[in-house]
């Protein structure tokens, strides 16, 4: 079994700044990629950002040059940090691990709410 421990979210305003954070443990033995999806109220959960092992990253549109994806290895950890951040940002930002070459596992979910 894998656990996922994320944290960072909260309520900020528009054009704030957070930082995300995931750590994984558990039995890895090793990591394909680490990534940050994200669910608002009504919508299907979609790709944030994600990592490989080797630091290729993938970006969704809307968060190009505003999101920045980054990982430990050595700590199995993985960061989001959101810069310039808007109302539409507003989401349940959920971590996902690939892992041991087949498998895959999901967080519980960080709130973050973009408000005035």
């Amino acid at each position: 079994q894998v656990q996922l421990v994320e944290s960072g979210g909260d309520l900020v305003h528009p054009g704030g700044s957070l930082r995300l954070s995931c750590a994984a443990s558990g039995r890895i033995f090793s990591i394909n990629a680490m990534g940050w999806y994200r669910q608002a109220p009504g919508k299907e959960r979609e790709l944030v950002a994600r990592i490989t092992y080797f630091g290729t990253t993938d970006y969704a549109d809307s968060v190009k040059g505003r999101f920045t994806i980054s990982r430990d290895n050595a700590k199995n950890t993985v960061y989001l940090q959101m810069n310039s951040l808007k109302p539409d940002d507003t989401a349940v930002y959920v971590c996902n691990i690939q892992y041991n070459r087949y498998l895959n596992s999901w967080g519980q979910g960080t709130q973050v709410t973009v408000s005035s």
